[in-house]
Protein backbone atom coordinates (compact mmCIF):
# COMPACT_ATOMS: atom_id res chain seq x y z
CA UNK A 1 0.00 0.00 0.00
CA UNK A 2 1.08 3.58 -0.66
CA UNK A 3 -0.26 6.50 1.36
CA UNK A 4 -0.04 10.27 1.60
CA UNK A 5 -0.11 12.46 4.66
CA UNK A 6 -2.90 14.99 4.94
CA UNK A 7 -0.43 17.80 4.22
CA UNK A 8 0.85 16.10 1.05
CA UNK A 9 -2.69 15.42 -0.14
CA UNK A 10 -3.66 19.06 0.41
CA UNK A 11 -0.64 20.18 -1.62
CA UNK A 12 -1.49 17.78 -4.47
CA UNK A 13 -5.07 19.09 -4.53
CA UNK A 14 -3.80 22.69 -4.49
CA UNK A 15 -1.47 22.03 -7.45
CA UNK A 16 -4.18 20.14 -9.37
CA UNK A 17 -6.62 23.02 -8.91
CA UNK A 18 -4.04 25.62 -9.98
CA UNK A 19 -3.22 23.57 -13.10
CA UNK A 20 -6.88 22.99 -13.98
CA UNK A 21 -6.62 19.23 -13.31
CA UNK A 22 -8.89 18.68 -10.29
CA UNK A 23 -10.34 15.37 -11.56
CA UNK A 24 -7.04 13.66 -12.34
CA UNK A 25 -5.18 11.14 -10.24
CA UNK A 26 -1.50 11.21 -9.38
CA UNK A 27 0.88 8.84 -11.16
CA UNK A 28 3.79 7.73 -8.97
CA UNK A 29 6.64 5.82 -10.52
CA UNK A 30 10.29 4.97 -10.14
CA UNK A 31 12.60 5.84 -13.03
CA UNK A 32 16.28 5.23 -13.57
CA UNK A 33 18.54 8.19 -12.92
CA UNK A 34 20.25 10.29 -10.34
CA UNK A 35 23.54 9.51 -8.70
CA UNK A 36 22.12 6.59 -6.67
CA UNK A 37 20.29 4.82 -9.51
CA UNK A 38 16.56 5.57 -9.09
CA UNK A 39 14.38 8.66 -8.82
CA UNK A 40 10.74 9.27 -7.99
CA UNK A 41 8.47 10.70 -10.68
CA UNK A 42 5.06 12.27 -9.97
CA UNK A 43 2.61 13.65 -12.50
CA UNK A 44 -1.13 14.01 -13.02
CA UNK A 45 -2.95 11.47 -15.18
CA UNK A 46 -6.55 11.00 -16.33
CA UNK A 47 -6.93 7.32 -15.52
CA UNK A 48 -4.95 4.23 -14.58
CA UNK A 49 -4.07 1.37 -16.93
CA UNK A 50 -5.45 -2.13 -16.42
CA UNK A 51 -2.14 -3.24 -14.86
CA UNK A 52 -1.79 -0.41 -12.34
CA UNK A 53 -2.06 -0.72 -8.59
CA UNK A 54 -4.62 1.85 -7.41
CA UNK A 55 -4.85 3.56 -4.06
CA UNK A 56 -6.72 6.45 -2.55
CA UNK A 57 -5.22 8.37 0.34
CA UNK A 58 -6.73 11.46 1.94
CA UNK A 59 -8.86 12.07 -1.16
CA UNK A 60 -6.04 11.68 -3.73
CA UNK A 61 -6.13 8.84 -6.25
CA UNK A 62 -2.70 7.24 -6.77
CA UNK A 63 -1.71 5.07 -9.75
CA UNK A 64 1.43 2.90 -9.69
CA UNK A 65 2.70 0.57 -12.41
CA UNK A 66 3.71 -2.98 -11.36
CA UNK A 67 7.46 -2.46 -11.84
CA UNK A 68 7.49 0.70 -9.72
CA UNK A 69 5.25 -0.86 -7.08
CA UNK A 70 7.90 -3.40 -6.11
CA UNK A 71 10.10 -0.46 -5.03
CA UNK A 72 7.28 1.62 -3.52
CA UNK A 73 5.14 -0.76 -1.45
CA UNK A 74 4.76 0.70 2.04
CA UNK A 75 5.84 4.22 1.03
CA UNK A 76 4.29 7.26 2.69
CA UNK A 77 4.45 10.56 0.80
CA UNK A 78 4.70 13.72 2.86
CA UNK A 79 5.18 17.38 1.98
CA UNK A 80 7.83 19.47 3.69
CA UNK A 81 8.26 23.23 3.63
CA UNK A 82 11.41 24.38 5.34
CA UNK A 83 14.48 26.57 5.24
CA UNK A 84 16.20 24.19 2.81
CA UNK A 85 13.30 24.17 0.36
CA UNK A 86 9.89 22.67 -0.22
CA UNK A 87 8.80 19.44 -1.81
CA UNK A 88 7.43 15.97 -1.49
CA UNK A 89 9.30 13.62 0.82
CA UNK A 90 9.11 9.85 0.39
CA UNK A 91 9.22 7.61 3.44
CA UNK A 92 10.18 4.45 1.55
CA UNK A 93 11.00 1.34 3.62
CA UNK A 94 12.41 -0.47 0.55
CA UNK A 95 15.48 1.65 -0.08
CA UNK A 96 18.95 0.72 1.11
CA UNK A 97 20.51 4.16 0.63
CA UNK A 98 20.26 7.60 -0.91
CA UNK A 99 22.63 9.96 -2.65
CA UNK A 100 24.24 12.89 -0.87
CA UNK A 101 21.71 15.41 -2.14
CA UNK A 102 18.75 13.14 -1.28
CA UNK A 103 17.10 13.29 -4.70
CA UNK A 104 17.74 9.67 -5.71
CA UNK A 105 17.96 6.26 -4.03
CA UNK A 106 19.02 2.67 -4.47
CA UNK A 107 17.21 -0.45 -3.37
Amino acid sequence: MISMTQLAAEKVKEIAEAEGLPDQGLRLRVVGGGCAGFQYDLYFEDSPTDLDERFESNGVRLYVDPLSYQYLDGTEIDYVDGANGSGFKFGNPNISGTCGCGSSFHA
